[in-house]
């Protein structure tokens, strides 16, 4: 378990997953074995969203990748790369056409295993300054790989009826639960509070657009993406990716009290 302190709040990271940020003892991340999800967070990487309706194929213009539901990141185990009193960063690296074992497989999936055809590295890094942590996403590798990123924090609720505030909008818990498993969507932002008890704010860089989802009342997962998976047939998902350029691809989440 990896710490970071400031004055008055704490993080803590467990083998890259976010599973605590406390500020002022007012824990604002989901844990693990509350119900709604076994995870505080992950990521959705190469792609976002279901591919069941696909036969598990996203087409890429290097033929076609066997993926499961966002993705195959998820599935592989971060290193820890630097430590110090208020960050740490750690990385996952793919070669590409390595077969990477599906979780899902047999219970929820009939793909035992998940490819892709591009290398790729994936840095997470978190920085806490007094109440803020900035987490930063740092994508490498070959030039022109198609990918698609979603961060997917899910968020502790402590009162019966908290209120997400988004592009001068109120959108309630009882709107996002009506959606269910599609998640509720939120065009065109770059910024999202939460009220609750303690209202928490989320700001991003080079993400664009939100997903919203839960089907409980005592977490909310509030998830900065690039693309909304349900605005295409599965057959289009190729349509929702962005391309690597001959720099690095670089996201930011910043998560504030």
């Amino acid at each position: 378990m990896v710490q970071l302190k400031s004055k008055n709040a704490t993080v803590g990271i467990d083998a890259g997953e976010l599973v605590s940020f406390v500020v002022d003892g007012h824990e604002f991340i989901h844990q693990k074995g509350s119900p709604g999800w076994r995870n505080s967070d992950t990521e959705m990487f190469p792609i976002i969203g279901p591919v069941n309706e696909a036969g598990y194929s996203v087409q890429v213009p290097k033929g076609n990748a066997v993926q499961d539901q966002h993705g195959l990141l998820r599935e592989l185990e971060y290193q820890l790369l630097s430590q110090t009193e208020d960050s740490a960063a750690f990385s996952k690296d793919y070669k590409a056409n390595t077969p990477v074992k599906n979780s899902k497989y047999p219970e929820k999936s009939p793909e035992p295993k998940q490819v892709w055809p591009y290398s790729f590295g994936f840095k997470k890094s978190f920085s806490l300054k007094e109440d803020t942590l900035e987490i930063t996403f740092t994508i490498s590798g070959e030039k022109d790989m198609p990918f698609m990123l979603g961060y997917h924090p899910a968020f502790k609720l402590h009162t019966n009826s908290p209120m997400i505030l988004a592009n001068d909008k109120e959108i309630s818990l009882d709107d996002v639960l009506e959606v269910g498993n599609r998640a509720f969507h939120v065009k065109d932002c770059t910024a999202i509070t939460l009220k609750d008890e303690k209202s928490i704010t989320m700001e991003t860089e080079g993400f664009g657009q939100f997903m919203c989802w839960t089907e409980v009342r005592n977490m909310l997962c509030i998830e900065p993406i690039t693309f909304y998976p349900y605005s295409v047939n599965q057959q289009n998902m190729h349509l929702g990716f962005q391309y690597l350029k001959d720099t690095d691809a670089v996201f930011k989440v910043r998560i504030k009290t």
